[in-house]
């Protein structure tokens, strides 16, 4: 607040006093602006062509009139403070301006003491918050939404980093930081930011120097957030320096659109401007606007052209001038009172008192924020965040001596090729497919899109870490006493560099002691720290790498494996057991004396293959069993449970027997490994040792994914020690990836991958975050295996070795999970038939053997359950039930008379004959 008295105290070394109040007849406004730029002139002319046509409408002001004071700043700051100081004195309402942002902030603190509100439509700093400053208004677009849509152009056109040249005010900076913000939200970035001096004070000398470090960088993407002159001046450099040419990309602010729309420009200017893409408010098209177009000529006298900031300074008087009018029309005046804040500043010697302060700046600022009318540059509404409600810009394209419009941004529906008006009846859509511009000429009179970025010639390399290997050296190497590297990543990075539109100057430097694998974390990280810009070798894309770097596309498909010793299964007189487990063996023993029990059971009553003395019945039940597993028994079934059963299992014995006959083939026609460890399951589940790569990400994996102790875990440096441990019993497996095993699976035929690869994973190539080459680099990959060159790297480095032993690991045994439910359903049928039946035989007993009179309880039960399985031994055609014609028709043979001839004695004396 010092900065606010110190002002204060330049208002009083000027000796003027306020005396008395403003006559309600006239209503004082200033305006503080540089009339020597092009913004000024329009502005000027604009705000009285608005002054005149509020006078001359009685509706307005009635007999009152607008008295607008202009005052020149001439680029000073001090003549800024000087002629704010002079509008107070003399009762001003509203100031319009001023025009630079950084004086902006100054003023604003004199507005919030004396409430006089300031209204700017070019000081549009996104930082200037309503809440520091409440009676600042911008009456145009803050920044804010200029740097959204330059955001959005450079998402569109899929670029990632860019360079933005601005001048060094707080218009400047702040403008840079919301973009910044901005392309960071759509995981873009700024890589430079080049300073230059304020207005004026820029020299072509300090230009030229940022335009030569700009062109030995990367990025050809550059915005251009500054002032006309500036601007102008940095695009003359840029083409002295051939930076408008193909390749570069130039995106100017809203400055540029009103050096076209203002001003004749010259051929030399015009050259130095080809391809530019800027920006210009968007003012819907009206009746009005097109009159005050058609009167401009005159007002201007053909001097400068009308820009939409010229719209703006006309709408921003009548927003005044509609606020007093609302004052008035509530019964208000408008009055000022003389100041007492700050009274006793600097021991009292200053006499503050003499301060007016308008007494109706609240209301005025309220009904400012409140307005609602139509200008000449359309609806005019404040929102909430008091910024213009719908603000929306046109892309313009420079071509020759002009522009072509090559479409909309708004904060509705972002870029479009129509009107922000008609996208207002429909629902917002921010979604990518719905982003659309018309083609850009861009620099070099080129129709296809810049890449955006390139190596630039300064004779830098690109700086690339290969892990220096002590093993697998097929894939990254050094030639001895030489610095070449050759392996199957080195040659599959030179073919997709090849492959690149663009030449790529880039040197290798080995990371690694030599004595031992490297680790590849580190080399990771050596990337994200900036100390390698790539890193090539056999990097495994990991979760944790990629927090750090980007990936290309992966060249080759990889994954953990678990590596064991085998050993041969010889074959013995016994191997046609080897297809089933005992317990599998026993299970199916069971089920089929199960099974011919439960047919016996349903077909002894009725069928006579399945009578006559027990021995013969018991003979005849286990020939029928497991005469089934060959289909050939010779017994019918006569009952329907009985089919049944027996259809469920001849189904269950074809799957078990189908299963042997494979198995049991397999086993004897193919050579046969055999290990203990079936896979990481296994290694889990004990306490072996496992080893692993050194330098491979193997050994976090297990650990912090798999949670096996460290101490379980060894570290090995070679194939020869991966040999050496596993024969020796010092480590039970290893674990490793594909590629690597492959290549020692080749050389040392005692061992084999147990188990299925339990991780998905490939090796690529790494670079820092939001590298471009990443993306062309993955392109060039793809390319290398669409048109076979990967595959015939892999092959030249990779399958020159075979082993000889096309052993396999021996096939798991048949268990019986795998066929449990086979056998539950075979036992739930025999069941459910046996239920039927005897749930049958009960009724028909019943029937026949209805309980007589009263008799002990215990004899009377045993009797009657003797009687009733006797009753169930009984063939079916001797029973009482039986139809005459079935006894007729139905002959007994010998043992069957004697059954008949016995039956009444048997059921007394208790006789059960199986």
């Amino acid at each position: 607040m010092n900065l606010v008295w110190l002002v204060l105290f330049l208002f009083l070394c000027i000796g003027r006093y306020t005396e008395g109040g403003l006559k309600n007849e006239v209503v004082n406004i200033g305006a503080i602006f540089t009339f020597s730029t092009i913004n000024g002139k329009v502005a000027k002319i604009a705000i009285k062509a608005a002054e005149q046509d509020v006078n001359s409408d009685p509706s307005v002001l009635g007999e009152r009139k607008l008295a607008i004071t202009l005052h020149d700043s001439n680029f000073s700051g001090f003549l800024s403070i000087v002629g704010a100081l002079q509008f107070m004195e003399s009762d001003t309402v509203a100031i319009i301006g001023p025009q630079s942002a950084v004086m902006a902030h100054v003023l604003s603190h004199l507005a919030n003491e004396l409430h006089v509100p300031l209204l700017s439509f070019t000081a549009l700093d996104p930082t200037l918050s309503p809440l520091q400053f409440p009676y600042f208004i911008q009456t145009a677009p803050s920044d804010l939404f200029q740097m959204t849509a330059i955001a959005d152009m450079v998402s569109y056109f899929e670029w990632r980093e860019v360079i933005a040249v601005y001048s060094d005010d707080d218009q400047g900076r702040n403008g840079i930081t919301v973009l910044s913000d901005k392309l960071a939200e759509r995981r873009c970035k700024i890589s430079y930011k080049a300073a230059l001096p304020p207005e004026l004070k820029t020299t072509r000398a300090q230009v030229f120097d940022e335009l030569v470090r700009i062109k030995m960088m990367e990025s050809r993407v550059i915005v251009l957030h500054t002032f006309s002159k500036t601007g102008l001046l940095v695009f003359d450099v840029a083409k002295y320096l051939g930076m408008v040419e193909s390749g570069y990309v130039w995106i100017a602010s809203t400055w540029l659109s009103t050096v076209l729309d203002s001003t004749t420009i010259s051929s030399k200017t015009a050259n130095s401007i080809q391809g530019v893409l800027t920006l210009r408010p968007h003012t819907p098209d009206s009746k009005k606007k097109r009159e005050f177009l058609s009167r401009w000529d005159q007002l201007s006298n053909g001097t400068i052209g009308l820009n939409p900031y010229g719209l703006y300074a006309y709408d921003t008087v009548w927003m005044i001038a509609y606020a007093v009018k609302k004052i008035f029309d509530q019964g208000g005046n408008i009055s000022f009172s003389n100041s007492t804040t700050g009274t006793g500043l600097l021991g009292g010697k200053l006499n503050l008192g003499a301060l007016s302060i308008f007494d109706g700046g609240q209301q005025l600022l309220q009904n400012i924020l409140h307005i609602n009318m139509k200008g000449l540059t359309g609806p005019v509404r404040f929102g909430p965040d008091r910024s213009l409600l719908h603000p929306a810009y046109e892309v313009i394209n420079v071509v020759g001596s002009g522009f072509r419009q090559i479409g909309y941004w708004s904060n509705y529906s972002g870029l479009s090729i129509v009107s922000p008006e008609t996208l207002y009846a429909k629902p917002p859509n921010r979604s990518r497919a719905n982003q659309q511009l018309h083609g850009v000429l861009w620099p070099g009179e080129i129709t296809k899109r810049p890449r955006g970025w390139v190596f630039p010639n300064n004779g830098r390399q690109l700086t690339i870490g290969v892990p220096n290997r002590v093993s697998y050296r097929d894939f990254v190497s050094q030639e001895k006493g030489t610095d070449d590297l050759h392996g199957y990543c080195i040659d599959v990075f030179t073919a997709a560099v090849a492959l690149l539109p663009y030449a790529v100057p880039y040197k290798f430097v080995l990371f690694g002691d030599g004595l031992k694998n490297p680790s590849y974390n580190q080399l990771v990280y050596k990337v994200f720290s900036n100390d390698f810009e790539a890193a090539v070798g056999d990097i495994a894309i990991v979760t944790n790498r990629t927090k750090f770097v980007d990936f290309t596309q992966p060249y080759v498909e990889s994954g953990l494996v678990v590596v064991a010793p085998v050993k041969k299964s010889n074959s013995s007189a016994w191997a046609f057991l080897r297809p089933f487990t005992p317990l599998m063996w026993a299970v199916t023993a069971a089920f089929f004396l199960i099974v011919g029990a439960v047919v016996w059971i349903l077909e002894h009553r009725i069928n006579d293959e399945f009578r006559g003395p027990p021995k013969k019945q018991i003979v005849t039940m286990l020939w029928f069993s497991f005469s089934t597993l060959f289909f050939s028994h010779r017994e019918n079934t006569v009952s329907t449970l009985g089919r049944v059963v027996l259809i469920i299992w001849l189904f269950v014995v074809l799957i078990i027997n189908s299963s042997y006959t494979a198995s049991l083939t397999s086993i004897l026609t193919v050579q046969q490994l055999s290990s203990p460890i079936k896979g990481i399951e296994t290694l889990i589940a004990s306490n072996d040792r496992i080893g692993f790569q050194v330098g491979s990400f193997a050994e976090n994996y297990l650990s912090e994914e798999l949670d096996i102790p460290k101490s379980r875990l060894v570290a090995l440096g070679s194939p020869e020690e991966y040999a050496t441990a596993l024969e020796s019993g010092a480590v039970a497996a290893v674990v490793d990836e594909r590629p690597y095993v492959e290549v020692f699976l080749a050389s040392h035929c005692k061992f084999t991958i147990v188990g299925q690869q339990f991780t998905r994973s490939g090796w690529g190539f790494a670079f820092p975050r939001d590298s471009p080459l990443a993306v062309d680099m993955s392109t060039a990959i793809l390319a290398l295996s669409e048109n076979g060159d990967l595959q015939r790297i892999h092959d030249k480095w990779l399958k020159n070795k075979i082993c000889s032993d096309n052993s396999q690991l021996e096939p798991d045994q048949l268990q019986l999970k795998s066929f449990w439910g086979l056998f539950l359903m075979c036992g739930i049928a025999c069941f459910l038939a046996l239920l039927v039946y005897f749930c049958m035989m009960f009724r028909k007993f019943s029937r026949e053997f209805p309980e007589e009179g009263p008799s002990v309880h215990g004899s009377s039960h045993n009797s009657r359950l003797q009687t009733f399985l006797s009753f169930v031994n009984d063939k079916a055609g001797g029973s009482k039930g039986n139809s005459k014609r079935k006894r007729e028709d139905t002959p007994f043979d010998s043992n069957d008379r004697e059954e008949d001839e016995s039956r009444n004695g048997s059921r007394l004396n208790g006789d059960t004959r199986l």
